[in-house]
């Protein structure tokens, strides 16, 4: 009774504390979409599918560290199971944990292929045709039909090619078709959904080498070097107020005596006069910023800020060497291209390999740094993809600025974000391969041995305890159901062991090219030459 009582206490304090985690998502979500989407362009429906995007990929990315946590909680130290925990128990557990990973899973691509697409080309009609609500939704619809038909390929391909086919040279091709349906009904379309999702993978694979490499050097150097001063931008842009004035005067001067400009003069009065009304624009902005509470209240934290770039570098370099590391244990260890550069164990030692056991002894200190990490790959991505904005190849789409984004744009950000998260568990996992698979697992060896002398019993005991606490054990310890989501086919961990190199390479380069850039400015990406004057107002509500 008294363990029944414990058992139901630590279920209602885990509901307790999901309710809490889950608010706090909402929450920051609804804070983060309100910050930076348009006053003017702002719409119900395009708001509420960003903050339900955003937080369906930060609930993801949290799943990691609570699968890690249910698998290692069911062994105790020693490395025996604990009382609760049998068969059905921890079948059970994984079996809940492996829903958790398909429903969310679901969600993502209900998103990605349905949901978001429709929303965004409901907005792009909105903008062409203000009127026929009916003829926006057809169309929006029509559009929309093309990304759910790219999803039901990936579930059929997913589904109706197995790994592995039995090499019958005499089978018939009914046969052949017949083995098709009887894999696909035993595993209940779980495996036409795994292939879905990979495949959706790789693509948040190439985004995280894109926004979160970036990222990850952008930040921790922004908020290391600052931004320049309010004052000192405003005593330069009233310069250059005065300079563009002067230019006009000069050239307006010469059709003063009524002969007409030339082709060139016209031409250049034109920039001038669109350059001097940038200038009136940032004038306007810095003088709203230098003005504000919140200007004062982060040159108060400047030193906090300080420390906290330092410490995301310090973070970002642990990340970079451990992953190089990783992927050259796999290049000399793994069985190559054909297994997908899969290996059991860990010969190279990475720097989180190392860190991660020595935190197992106190806990929770493990899950912390694990749950840092992963949420510092979300938040770095979602720098990048403010930093760079939204590109298709060369072509800029659009810009995240704050208060001034449109829908549009907020619902690729969203998107994107949903495709780094899957990306996100492989990245952790190439970090702390047994980590991610097992956890702070421990297994039982049995050894036979005999005592020659009594003297001798100490050192064998020594050793033999060594090797019951060492862990990892297949036989014994319980795979993260993550791990089984990771390596369900080969040639997505090929693909994604070369993307790792890449996102070493995207890191360095921008690691270097922030170095060599000098302060942002207070109001970076704030104040673009096409921007109206009606945009100033929306800035506005942040500064006052």
């Amino acid at each position: 009774a008294k363990m029944a009582a414990a058992a139901a206490s630590d279920l209602l304090t885990g509901w307790c504390l999901f309710g809490l985690a889950l608010l706090a998502i909402l929450i920051f979500c609804w804070v983060y979409v309100r910050k930076y989407q348009s006053r003017r362009e702002s719409e119900v429906i395009s708001t509420i599918t960003a903050i339900f995007a955003l937080a369906v990929a930060l609930i993801t990315s949290a799943l990691l560290p609570v699968d890690i946590f249910l698998v290692s909680y069911m062994k105790n130290q020693n490395g025996t199971f604990k009382v609760w925990a049998d068969a059905n128990v921890s079948r059970q557990i994984e079996d809940t944990v492996l829903y958790g990973y398909y429903t969310l899973y679901s969600i993502i691509l209900f998103c990605v292929f349905l949901w978001i697409p429709f929303v965004y080309f409901y907005y792009e009609e909105k903008e062409e045709d203000d009127g026929n609500t009916c003829s926006q939704v057809k169309t929006a619809l029509k559009y929309t039909l093309g990304f759910i038909t790219i999803c039901a390929v990936l579930l059929l391909i997913g589904a109706f090619v197995p790994l592995d086919i039995p090499n019958k040279k005499n089978s018939t091709e009914w046969e052949k078709v017949k083995l098709l349906f009887e894999e696909f009904g035993s595993s209940h379309g779980l495996t036409a959904l795994s292939f879905s999702i990979s495949s959706l993978t790789v693509i948040g694979m190439l985004a995280a080498i894109t926004y979160t490499a970036y990222g990850m050097s952008a930040l921790p150097l922004n908020l290391i070097k600052g931004t320049t001063s309010a004052s000192y931008e405003r005593l330069e842009n009233t310069e250059d107020i005065e300079e563009v004035e002067q230019h006009l005067l000069r050239i307006k001067s010469k059709c003063r005596d009524g002969r007409p400009l030339s082709s060139r003069d016209r031409r250049t009065l034109q920039q001038l006069e669109e350059r001097l009304r940038t200038l009136r624009r940032r004038e306007r902005h810095l003088e709203s910023i230098e003005k504000s509470w919140w200007t004062k209240f982060c040159e108060a934290i400047r030193p906090l800020k300080v420390v906290w770039g330092v410490f995301f570098i310090i973070v970002a370099l642990l990340f970079t060497v451990s992953l190089f590391l990783s992927n050259l244990d796999k290049a000399l260890h793994s069985a190559g291209f054909d297994s997908g550069f899969i290996i059991l164990g860990t010969n190279l030692t990475n720097p989180l390999n190392m860190l991660l056991p020595v935190l197992q002894r106190v806990f929770p200190l493990d899950y912390i740094l694990i749950t840092t990490i992963v949420m510092y790959f979300i938040f770095t991505s979602m720098a990048g993809i403010r930093n760079m904005g939204i590109w298709f190849f060369w072509i800029r789409l659009y810009k995240i600025r704050r208060g001034k984004t449109r829908p549009q744009a907020l619902l690729f950000l969203c998107m994107i974000l949903l495709l780094i998260v899957l990306h996100t568990s492989y990245m952790i996992y190439s970090l702390a391969p047994q980590y991610v698979m097992y956890g702070s697992q421990k297994y039982l060896v049995q050894v036979r041995f005999t005592v020659a002398t009594y003297s001798q019993l100490g050192n064998i005991f020594r050793s033999l305890l060594f090797v019951i606490l060492s862990p990892f054990n297949l036989d014994q310890c319980i795979v993260t159901r993550t791990y089984l989501f990771l390596h369900k086919f080969w040639f997505f961990s090929a693909a994604y062991y070369f993307g790792n190199w890449a996102f070493i390479a995207v890191f360095l380069i921008g690691l270097i090219v922030s170095c060599c850039k000098g302060k942002k400015s207070v109001i970076e990406g704030e104040v673009d030459d096409d921007d109206s004057d009606l945009s100033d107002d929306e800035l506005s509500v942040y500064y006052h």
